[in-house]
């Protein structure tokens, strides 16, 4: 018990060192102020020429273009030992969403849970559904605009334990293109500072051949039983402006490109959809 309230203690500094910080710096970057009128589509307001508890659809359908989805050996969507519908169901939501827009580009990293084997022939089985819908596996999509990527609209990244990673030119891509440094805390600036230290370390997005991902979200610890994962996760999520606005104030808001959390809620979109605006506009 001792242990607990020392711990509680520590991220109640933290939470107080966040909270300072927002108070002394503010959280104003270019686009700080957008307010999405749609997030279904918010893609389509970009100039094209330039380069949780939802279901997956209505996690689309509320501004999120990147997906994280784990499988298990027969294909249910799982984390952990928890095991949930079949992915079937997700990629319905997938191609639900792109009927039904005409702009929208989605990321969607889907691996093999730790622990689990993997699902057999899962690479054919995710051709199959997706179909023309898959931009296929190549560095130079990087170097394209998005108009030029028509019609075909999905990215989507293959992560499985033991079979063989997507090759150069399949319809779907290995792990090597979607990069993250991922700090396994509690403590909510001590994950803040280590985004930001990792960020400076990386090159601006126009020039990488990879997307680079800033995971806003602390993570429940083994040695806390008293806390679950939403209550985690808020200790850091209303945060993610101040992220944003002290990445451009160190001028490294060109190297922003995917960010990411548990429980997204209407402001992180906001957030995340202005920094693209005022990055894109400016």
């Amino acid at each position: 018990m001792g242990a607990q309230l020392a711990r509680n203690r520590v991220v109640a500094e933290e939470k107080k060192e966040l909270a300072d910080l927002l108070k002394a710096e503010g959280e104003e970057f270019p686009g700080c102020d957008y307010v999405a009128s749609d997030f279904k589509e918010w893609m389509d307001k970009l100039d094209p020429e330039k380069c949780q508890s939802l279901s997956a659809y209505s996690q689309f359908a509320h501004g999120v273009r990147l997906v994280d989805i784990r499988v298990e050996k027969n294909c249910r969507v799982c984390h952990g030992i928890l095991k949930s519908y079949h992915v079937k169901e997700v990629l319905a939501d997938v191609k639900r969403f792109l009927a039904e827009t005409k702009s929208e580009f989605i990321i969607l990293e889907i691996r093999t849970e730790y622990g689990h084997e993997d699902p057999p022939d899962f690479d054919k089985y995710l051709i199959e559904q997706l179909g023309d819908h898959l931009i296929p596996q190549d560095p130079h999509v990087f170097d394209k605009t998005l108009k030029e990527l028509l019609p075909k609209r999905v990215i989507c990244i293959w992560k499985p334990q033991k079979a063989a990673a997507p090759s150069p030119g399949s319809p779907l891509w290995s792990s090597a293109y979607l990069k993250d440094h991922w700090t396994d805390t509690d403590l909510p600036y001590t994950k803040f500072k280590n985004n930001m230290s990792h960020l400076e370390k990386q090159p601006a997005a126009h020039s990488r051949k990879y997307f680079y991902r800033v995971e806003n979200t602390c993570t429940p610890q083994a040695d806390n039983v008293w806390v679950c994962v939403k209550p985690v996760t808020r200790r850091i999520q209303p945060y993610a402006r101040l992220f944003i606005s002290q990445a451009h104030k160190k001028g490294l808001g060109d190297r922003l490109q995917i960010f990411s959390s548990d429980f997204v809620d209407a402001d992180f979109v906001n957030a995340c959809i202005g920094a693209t605006m005022g990055r894109t506009s400016s």
